[in-house]
């Protein structure tokens, strides 16, 4: 996982979830995301702690040699607890957020068999949930140091147990007789990031009786491909440690030449070189090894004079932040690799570059900064400190933050050694539209003061009178190299100075986000708005009592208010109208009649909502904004608002709104002054570039076709190009389509393209319904390429109704490669074939093949019949379970599914690949679906 390790480590795999996560798995209690269920299960409030106090039991065997130490390894306990080994006991300090390690060395079964259990009790103040709910309950919870989100918040349901358990990792490692203790690896960089240096500072413990002589090591290597590595650096330092003791030793400092840097999503590439750093004991051998994955990067922020808002460079280049606000990824801390890897890589997949761990959910898992690192988003890691909780809220909650301060800071001290090795840790914040307590905020300031290396852009030189000012080695220092802000609404977020500053949090009219009114300060850290999941997902997490869609309710003054059912009402709905302010953007395509109709409509509405925040935002790139942060990205539960992708890992579409928005390199439209805009977020200017502009109304034609030539864009900039005049011109369609693509010239390669189905302004959608009986012709090319129990299909999506004018470049679609992830390597991978004797056995794969491509070759051709020309609207990919005993209701999806692009229109002889890459569980065969505005019953590709 790139990340700490001993020499020998066991994880112990008992209890690693809350009490109520293990409850439900054995069946025990029903499942709290589903419908109502939650409200069945008994709260420690009407319980009492002792209800939800455990033990955990577990056997591990582990026989020691001479001079070896073994010790057992808490990353995570919720709130406290007593261990026993062998019948001895230890008693755990309190707090959720610490590690906890014990020599228990003297304790071990001389027959190698040992028996572990250990008695978890609740947080101390675990509160009771008010009548109403609220943001955080009766706020008891901010009296400890935990989760603030499980007393209940305006998006999440209580959680019964408040957390309790054993959360996080348990593991068993086992040392020589010295350890190493939280190494922390920093670079500095000089002249113009061509110079390099690499810094680190470990801890060393000598748990022997006799002076350690010993020989330490620090190796830096980078993989070249495969399984080979170039080592980069060795280095070899002689120490002796007195018995029983512990000591701090720096390295002398590791001189690199121009470096491959690491980058955040969309600037370039993540480039990490693996530090190991091992420690050999005279008489003993190797006695302790840790690595780490490590990246060369130099991150700064400012208040930006400008637009008021926080700036933050990279390397000494700005960054444009779009983003999203994150909780965690399960409520009840169901964690898992395999989940953080999904998470952060649909993060990515979204263009987005940074992530905010909201203060009232988790200090993240190394896990998760493992992906972060890897896909390139950055993060702003916040403590555990709310408004809601801690100054704000009905009742009025306590501004003193937890009752033991002290308590509060080992956790903080110990997330920061945790975590601070990983470069995609952008900033520390104390907590959430608050402050910590004056004696923690001071705390912080002091443990997270900058090292002058990183105190401002100004380079410091290597020369000899500068070097007394940093003699200092910021390896030294508990961090040093990231900012600390006191709180989310001060120092260049919101207005500054800790006015409730962000939101707004509900349903807007798209044009809204580009108006200079929308919102007044720099950086806005929450905006949100709506997240209805598709059909299946309600079906799949409700009883059929809670697929009743929203009675719209006329009121008197011409808007529609939504009244939803009890169990969406209970999953936190929030409305697609606001009356007074915005129309229903549901209602805009017609009332909707049933469940599949109203969340089709509700995807339309996501994908046009949420691009527009960001063109929005974009569209006043550094004149305005530094950056935006979108309330929220996800749930950790079955909600029903704020998120892109829901708790079953299925996306909606404003997550390909986003996705759109957000490339690094974009065309749009201004929704408010109809201008073409230019975005290049790159380092580089755009030359020799034109747009296509194109309309189609809803018979087919091409009203309006207009191509701008001989266009730049400056780097970090956006730029208007010209006014669209359609909608001004004679007899405009009540509802069009607009397709705009930027390209270079020269070979006509797509750098980007964006969609927009458009009204007139005071008008609707609701023609768009009798254009669901279109019947537009279309092909599909598909490629199956399989590697073990992963699928990646190749698509070819063509749109065959009568070609586009000659004039038109739709048919040219030379789309521009885009930076892969390198999460998946086709290389590796073999087409998929099938023999042409069906009497010949084969093998499962190749069997599951066939449903994919033809028997003659890797690749199948299938045709969707149609006589009209026009649009090929909103087609969307899903993947499912072949089954041939499907049951009504039964959710076949196979998730999660990355899809390149989802959610996509076709014009008139355009053609759009599409890659989808996806896991399957044994003995499953899948098949993907197309499905459409004109395609109700779908369209399986086999």
């Amino acid at each position: 996982m790139g990340y700490s390790c001993s020499s020998y480590l066991i994880n112990i795999y008992f209890g690693i979830r809350s009490v109520l996560a293990t409850l439900v798995e054995n069946k025990v209690v029903p499942d709290p995301f589903y419908g109502l269920q939650n409200e069945t299960i008994i709260d420690i409030a009407d319980s009492g702690r002792e209800y939800y106090t455990f033990w955990f039991f577990t056997t591990f065997q582990s026989k020691l040699l001479g001079n070896q130490h073994l010790d057992l390894n808490f990353r995570g306990i919720n709130y406290s607890a007593e261990v026993y080994l062998n019948g001895h006991k230890k008693v755990m300090p309190k707090g959720m957020f610490r590690r906890h390690s014990l020599d228990v060395t003297d304790i071990l079964h001389p027959d190698g068999q040992n028996l572990l259990a250990v008695l978890v009790h609740p947080p101390d103040h675990p509160g009771r949930i008010p009548p109403k709910g609220g943001q955080g309950g009766d706020h008891e919870i901010g009296k400890d140091v935990a989760t603030q989100y499980v007393q209940g918040w305006d998006w999440m349901a209580p959680i019964r147990d408040r957390n309790t358990g054993i959360w996080d990792e348990v593991s068993v490692s086992i040392t020589g007789p010295v350890k190493i203790i939280d190494p922390h690896l920093v670079s500095s960089f000089f002249d113009d990031y061509k110079r390099v240096y690499l810094h680190a500072t470990t801890e060393l413990e000598n748990r022997s009786a006799w002076v350690a002589e010993c020989s330490l090591n620090i190796q830096v290597t980078t993989g070249i491909e495969g399984n080979i590595c170039l080592v980069e650096h060795l280095q070899t330092q002689q120490l002796s440690i007195p018995a029983g003791s512990q000591v701090q030793y720096t390295f002398p400092e590791l001189f690199f030449y121009k470096p491959d840097l690491w980058w955040p999503n969309g600037m370039g590439k993540q480039s990490l070189y693996n530090v190991h750093i091992t420690v050999d004991v005279k008489g003993y051998g190797e006695s302790d090894a840790w690595s780490h994955l490590f990246g060369f990067r130099k991150i700064e922020s400012r208040i930006d004079s400008a637009t008021g808002g926080r700036l933050f460079k990279v390397n000494g280049q700005p960054i444009f932040i779009r983003g999203g606000n994150w909780i965690l990824s399960d409520g009840l801390l169901r964690l898992s690799k395999e989940r953080y890897e999904t998470d952060i890589k649909f993060h990515a997949d979204m263009n987005f570059n940074m992530i905010r761990c909201w203060g009232g959910g988790l200090a993240e898992r190394p896990e998760f900064y493992h992906y972060c690192d890897i896909y390139g988003l950055l993060v702003w890691e916040e403590f555990w400190i709310t408004g809601d909780v801690d100054g704000r809220g009905d009742p009025v909650s306590n501004p003193n933050g937890p009752q033991d301060h002290d308590l509060f800071l080992i956790c903080a001290r110990d997330t920061v050694k945790l975590l601070r090795n990983h470069p995609s840790l952008a900033l520390w914040v104390g907590g959430n539209e608050q402050v910590p307590p004056d004696d923690i905020n001071k705390a912080l300031k002091n443990d997270l003061r900058l090292h002058p290396y990183f105190e401002n852009s100004n380079e410091i030189s290597k020369s000899s009178e500068d070097l007394s000012a940093v003699s200092k080695d910021p390896s030294q220092y508990l961090d040093g190299t990231r900012v600390y802000i006191q709180g989310s609404l001060w120092d260049g977020f919101a207005d500054g100075k800790g006015g409730f500053t962000d939101g707004p949090y509900e349903i807007q009219n798209p044009e809204a986000f580009f108006k200079n009114d929308f919102y007044s300060h720099g950086f806005n850290p929450e905006v949100g708005s709506v997240g209805i999941p598709v059909a299946e997902t309600i079906r799949a997490t409700m009883p059929q009592q809670g697929w009743q869609i929203p009675l719209f309710k006329k009121l008197p003054n011409g808007y529609t208010e939504e009244v939803p059912n009890p169990i969406w009402e209970y999953h936190k709905y929030i409305p697609y109208s606001k009356p007074k302010k915005c129309v229903d953007q549901i209602e805009l395509y017609g009332t909707p009649k049933d469940l599949d109709d109203f969340c089709l409509k509700a995807q339309l509405a996501n994908y046009i909502q949420y691009r527009a925040l960001l063109e929005g935002w974009t569209s006043h790139m550094w004149s305005k904004y530094t950056g935006v942060l979108i309330w929220k990205t996800q749930n950790p539960w079955t909600g029903l608002r704020g998120q892109f992708y829901d708790h079953l890992l299925d996306q909606t579409a404003g997550f390909y709104g986003c996705r759109c928005a957000a490339e690094p390199i974009h065309v749009q439209l201004n929704l408010a002054t109809y201008f073409i805009e230019v975005v290049n977020t790159t380092s580089e200017e755009l030359s020799n570039i034109a747009i296509e502009a194109s309309v189609w109304d809803l018979e087919g034609t091409c009203p309006y076709y207009k191509v701008f030539e001989n266009l730049s864009a400056p780097a970090k900039k956006t730029v208007p190009i010209v006014e669209m005049k359609y909608p001004k011109s004679k007899n405009p369609k009540p509802v069009f389509f607009l397709l705009l693509k930027l390209y270079h010239a020269s070979d006509f390669g797509i750098l980007s393209r964006n969609f927009y189905w458009l009204h007139l302004f005071g008008g609707d959608y609701k023609l768009l319904e009798p254009y669901r009986r279109k019947k537009i012709p279309l092909k599909i090319t598909s490629k199956v390429f399989i590697k073990g129990s992963t699928y990646e299909i190749e698509m070819h999506v063509e749109n065959v109704a009568k070609k586009a004018d000659s004039r038109s470049l739709t048919c040219m679609n030379n789309f521009i490669a885009k930076q892969g992830n390198g999460d998946f390597d086709m290389a590796s991978l073999e087409p998929a074939t099938s023999g042409t004797d069906e009497k010949h056995e084969v093998g499962l794969f190749q069997r599951i093949f066939r449903c994919f491509t033809k028997e003659n070759g890797s690749l199948k051709v299938t045709e969707v019949n149609g006589a009209d020309v026009g649009v090929a609207f909103f087609l969307h990919f899903s993947v499912h379970a072949l089954k041939t005993d499907h049951k009504e209701g039964e959710d076949t999806r196979i998730l999660p599914v990355h899809y390149s692009d989802n959610y996509f229109s076709l014009v008139p002889g355009e053609v759009m690949p599409i890659k989808i890459t996806f896991t399957v569980p044994p003995g499953v065969t899948p098949r993907v679906t197309l499905h459409g505005w004109n395609y109700h019953g779908g369209h399986t590709v086999h």
